[in-house]
């Protein structure tokens, strides 16, 4: 086969965004990262979870290359990491680093011109985003004069200002009141749709289900769960349903044959025992004459698996 550009591009668009290959990292005698191995689709927002200590800060500080493997490999878009990749990805880290004395404006122009953009750029490019956030008006104010949220803000300018490959988001909206979590949010989706891979890590779980496509779950340094967000929960399913009815209490009968939990005036969720089928719980509400408004089967939240993974792990 004769490779042309358009066949390398093609490869570099359909490879995994990142690809984590066994990696494994220690410090000292403690181990950090323990033979990780994942690889992210490029078209999926992907939320890297764990509890506290767990090892996704070491894990990305890997793949951003402030430090290296101790044994595996990672790979960006098919290559392997090296000193060019710092260029084309965007890193948020929990703990801000802005230097607090210096103007939002000059901050964001010597950050924007270390990843490689011309004066001139990093100009437009600040005040454009600055705009997006309606803060034009403090491109000559210290940093230490601005809000915990406007700090925020403008540090996340400061790590997408060169259209990064790659974006990696660490607790992105801690400190951000709701109408600036939003906004910030809007413009994350925005990038990721314009072509910008996404790593999101946060203890949120309803973050996570409201963006992540795709999660990898670490704990004490391995992957013990990694896949699509749906296949996931329905992966967790407990055959468990929720009832809602209209009308008066429900019938004994009911209650005898199934276990009833969390009731309500108008809902009660119904958990089936092993071997028993939705449908035929349909058929039985049915049969007792009981005014059906609404029957779903309950998948579990993230946060209900995480806890249950974690916790057969520990």
């Amino acid at each position: 086969m004769i490779l042309t550009a358009d066949t390398t591009a093609a490869a570099i668009s359909t490879a995994p965004v990142i690809e984590v290959r066994n990696v494994s990292k220690a410090y000292g005698e403690k181990i950090a990262v323990d033979d990780v191995t994942f690889a992210m689709p490029p078209d999926a927002i992907l939320g890297l979870l764990g509890p506290n200590g767990a090892g996704k800060t070491s894990l990305i500080r890997m793949i951003t290359t402030i430090t290296v493997p101790d044994s595996g490999e990672i790979l960006f878009q098919g290559t392997h990491l090296n000193g060019y990749h710092p260029t084309q990805i965007g890193y948020l880290p929990e703990e801000r680093g802005l230097y607090k004395q210096m103007y939002v404006g000059e901050q964001l122009l010597y950050l924007a011109q270390l990843k490689g953009l011309s004066a001139a750029e990093a100009e437009s490019r600040a005040r454009d985003w600055l705009g997006k956030f309606e803060l034009e008006g403090q491109w000559k104010k210290k940093v230490d004069e601005l809000s915990k949220g406007m700090q925020q803000q403008v540090q996340f300018i400061a790590t997408v200002i060169h259209d990064p490959k790659l974006l990696i988001l660490d607790e992105p909206f801690s400190g951000l009141d709701p109408v600036n979590a939003n906004r910030m949010r809007a413009e994350i989706l925005r990038l990721h749709a314009s072509g910008t891979a996404v790593i999101f890590s946060t203890h949120r779980m309803e973050q996570v289900e409201e963006l992540c496509e795709y999660i990898v779950l670490i704990d004490h340094g391995r992957n013990i769960l990694q896949g699509k967000v749906s296949d996931i929960r329905r992966q967790f399913v407990e055959n468990r349903y929720r009832l809602a009815y209209h009308g008066e209490a429900l019938p004994a009968a009911l209650g005898e044959r199934y276990e009833l939990l969390n009731p309500t005036v108008s809902t009660v969720d119904i958990q089936l025992k092993p071997g028993e089928d939705g449908n035929d719980l349909l058929r039985t509400l049915l049969a007792l004459d009981i005014r059906i408004q609404g029957f779903q089967e309950l998948l579990p939240s993230l946060n209900e698996i995480f806890i249950k993974r974690v916790s057969v792990v520990d």
